[in-house]
């Protein structure tokens, strides 16, 4: 298994161990209906993109969050995080300025 530039192993389709080992764990929590709806890797268009005269000039940023759900009616964003990067903190910034959620960090 190859590493990336932040020394993490890619493991069974995540980007990451501890991401593989936290879905394994949301996994059980909603089996055992602890949490409902769990989703991995879903995008949120964060600025949309942007045309001058009908040409694209910038792309969308989106952020991935790496699993959301809902846990006693509330919807949970969630990142696994060994290093936040600057392009993470900012889109971490817009989630909550723009869509007010506030990503939980494990």
């Amino acid at each position: 298994m190859s590493r990336n530039k932040y020394g993490n192993r890619k493991t069974k389709g995540f980007d990451s161990v501890k991401e593989a080992m936290r879905y394994q764990e949301l996994l059980l929590m909603e089996r055992a209906g602890k949490i409902q709806g769990l989703a991995c890797q879903v995008p949120f268009e964060l600025i949309p993109t942007q045309y001058i005269d009908g040409k694209c000039v910038e792309r969308a940023c989106v952020y991935k969050a790496d699993f959301t759900y809902w846990k006693d009616n509330e919807f949970i964003v969630e990142d696994c995080k060994g290093f936040r990067t600057p392009d993470y903190i900012i889109k971490r910034k817009l989630m909550l300025f723009r869509k007010q959620i506030r990503i939980k960090e494990t």
